[in-house]
């Protein structure tokens, strides 16, 4: 029995004296560990003098630069249609005949008229020759007293009342000749020919069909005549970036049809008119319409074609810069501190909004790696373009700025930080 327990108690010695040994080599494992300096990889790039140039993106259509919607100023059943939509015309080539037997009718009507009328003025010519010669016979007998003075009042009545129906005549035969002339411009607007060379490049209507004319109403839109030959981009700009662009700023023009091609254009008008989408939601949008002259046209170029335009606003040459993403922002506290701010969840690598009076000031910054050790330098920056942003004080020549990664521009470096330069990484390789 005496045996049995002192195993026990040995057993129980080496457990929780291999457990004390345990815990003593985690606490020891956690000190030195937790002594180790965090050493955080980024990638470099030196600070050098690039040209820079700025530029605005949006997307719209191909449209024709000239084009002409054709409707009818007559109602009636089309009897020609000499053309196809994609047909080439001439100006002054036929392209549409409107029944015109009616018109024709109301022609001649109005013709019938105006003779009546010149007729009727004639005859009222002779009966004033008649009835002056009435009259000056009767004052020369009233002064000779051989006529009363009731006489020659109703002679100079007759005289007079003649005369004023010369003058209603006379009018009336302008009102026929108006009619004349109103029912001959119906009659030749059942013709419609091209008003300019170009091509039918929309046709909405076929033989037989029934149109309204534009006297009373919009009118129907028989088709569209378009000059290919000279074709822009209608883009629409967000409202914060029309300001940049300038008539005469060229452009690139990529037309999703035509691949990674690219098109040269010239902004030739900005719109003053803002086109508002989900007004008075979270998601409203204002834009304003950009149209580009497109300077080397393809034949293939089709309007409604969908296009994305790079429209380069302002160009310096030889400025310092550094890539886009090395650029971020901190607030005043954490410069101070050189810690992040905890209410802080993320930073916004180069976008800084407008703060309201409660929240810190953001100030642009960039990482530079001198001596293995992280610093922050104060950055003032100006335009940019796809890949660089220019730098405008706060940074030198062939200084080293951090490039990458995302997460440790953003998140884990600051003021001190231990770093360990490592080759950029390829594309296509994730990021932590």
């Amino acid at each position: 029995m005496a045996n049995g327990k002192q195993k026990k108690s040995k057993k129980k010695l080496f457990i929780f004296g291999g457990l004390g040994i345990l815990v003593i080599a985690l606490v020891l494992i956690a000190l030195l560990g937790g002594s180790k300096e965090n050493i955080i990889a980024v990638q470099i790039e030196k600070v050098a003098k690039r040209d820079i140039t700025q530029t605005v993106t949006a997307t719209g259509t191909i449209n024709p630069e000239f084009k002409v919607v054709i409707t009818p100023v007559i109602t009636g059943e089309i009897v020609k249609l000499p053309v196809e939509e994609g047909d080439v015309v001439k100006k002054g080539d036929l392209l549409i005949q409107i029944q015109a037997k009616a018109y024709r009718a109301q022609k001649e009507r109005a013709d019938a008229v105006l003779q009546s009328s010149k007729a009727t003025l004639s005859m009222r010519n002779a009966e004033l020759d008649r009835v002056k010669a009435a009259y000056d016979r009767v004052k020369e007998l009233h002064a000779k007293g051989l006529a009363s003075n009731a006489e020659l009042e109703v002679a100079k009545s007759n005289f007079l009342s003649q005369k004023a129906a010369i003058r209603a005549q006379e009018a009336a035969v302008l009102q026929s000749r108006a009619s004349v002339k109103e029912a001959d411009d119906k009659l030749s607007k059942t013709s419609i020919y091209a008003p300019m060379d170009g091509t039918i490049s929309q046709l909405n209507v076929e033989l037989g069909e029934r149109v309204l004319g534009s006297g009373f109403s919009q009118g129907t839109n028989i088709m569209t005549v378009s000059d290919l030959n000279n074709m822009e981009a209608t883009v629409e700009v967000d409202e914060n970036d029309v300001v940049l662009i300038s008539v005469g700023d060229t452009a690139r023009i990529e037309i999703d049809a035509f691949g990674d091609r690219v098109f040269r254009g010239v902004v030739t008008k900005i719109g003053n008119t803002a086109k508002t989408a989900g007004f008075g939601t979270q998601d409203q949008v204002v834009n304003f319409e950009v149209r580009i002259k497109l300077i080397d046209v393809d034949k293939n170029i089709r309007p409604g074609m969908s296009s994305t335009a790079k429209i380069e606003t302002e160009t310096i040459k030889d400025v310092l810069s550094v890539p886009l993403q090395s650029v971020t922002a901190r607030n005043a506290s954490e410069l101070a501190n050189g810690k992040k701010d905890k209410k802080k969840k993320k930073d916004k690598v180069l976008v800084v909004k407008k703060e309201n009076k409660s929240q810190p000031k953001l100030q642009e910054i960039v990482f530079v790696v001198k001596d293995g050790k992280a610093d922050i330098a104060k950055v003032k920056t100006g335009i940019s373009d796809d890949n660089y942003i220019q730098i405008k004080s706060g940074l030198k020549e062939n200084q080293e700025v951090v490039t990458g990664s995302y997460r440790a521009i953003s998140r884990e470096l600051k003021k001190g930080s231990t770093v360990r330069v490592e080759k950029k990484r390829k594309k296509g390789m994730r990021e932590n």
